[in-house]
């Protein structure tokens, strides 16, 4: 916790959080006493009723049990309130598990997607990740213990035996990384190798495409316009930092697209 944080959660007059049995551990660490109210994707809006007049007349923190709020986590109806009544709103930074495990994974992160959770049913999650492969973006997302190992076998099905890092319990005391191809992750998760308890990001390595010997059409388009305002040295250098695809791989295509 930062001093800014503590300092928010001190100076309040109420809190709104997901679950106030686990914020009561954290606020009970701290010495603080502050009256909770619970916000949840299904109350949300009734909260939101409940405390309009307070809201309207009061300094109020936002918190979720790990993570950020809205983040995959409750408050944006609460936040859009807070917009569409001209309320003063700002943001604690604080650990997020997105930018940590992507900092930790060990692949390309120059630009990358966010997911949020993978979803529940079979059809849905092929949707998921056929988007992930057709977007060629360094990706990750959120999956929980329970569906750990149906993740990983979709990523080979659908996407192939890419590199992924799976991250577990993110800046947290049982903090643990497992970067290696799907394949190999797979076979650590079914000889229990790796504890199926806790919160779980994955991140995807990017160069899906490439490996094929193709290049996405968009980076391709960006790079004929790129070609049109600088040197070829400079617009190789631009889709490289951009896209994390190798100099060597753009530079080709960069002579291929000047000669055509």
């Amino acid at each position: 916790m930062t001093k800014r944080s503590i300092y928010v959660l001190q100076n309040v007059d109420f809190i709104i959080c997901e679950n106030p049995k686990h914020s009561l551990k954290l606020l009970n660490k701290l010495g603080i006493k502050k009256r909770l109210f619970a916000l949840h994707d299904h109350n949300e809006e009734k909260i939101i009723n409940q405390l309009s007049k307070k809201i309207h007349n009061s300094a109020i923190a936002l918190i979720s049990d790990a993570g950020s709020p809205l983040i995959s986590d409750p408050g944006y109806k609460l936040i859009k309130y807070f917009v569409q009544h001209n309320l003063k709103i700002t943001t604690v930074p604080g650990p997020s598990s997105i930018i940590s495990s992507l900092q930790l994974s060990n692949l390309p992160i120059n630009n990358f997607v966010f997911y949020g959770f993978v979803p529940k049913k079979k059809t849905q999650r092929k949707i998921f990740f056929e988007k992930i492969k057709k977007i060629n973006l360094t990706s990750v997302f959120f999956t929980s213990a329970k569906n750990l190992i149906e993740a990983v076998s979709d990523i080979l099905n659908y996407i192939g035996d890419e590199k992924i890092s799976i991250c577990k319990e993110i800046t947290k005391l049982n903090e643990q990384v497992f970067r290696e191809k799907a394949s190999i992750i797979l076979n650590l998760l079914k000889e229990k190798k790796i504890n199926l308890k806790g919160e779980f990001t994955i991140v995807i390595d990017s160069k899906i495409k490439e490996k094929k010997g193709k290049m996405d059409p968009v980076i391709e388009n960006e790079l004929i316009n790129l070609l049109k305002k600088y040197n070829l040295t400079e617009a190789v250098k631009i889709v490289h930092n951009l896209s994390g695809i190798s100099k060597k791989d753009v530079y080709q295509l960069a002579i291929k697209l000047k000669n055509d």
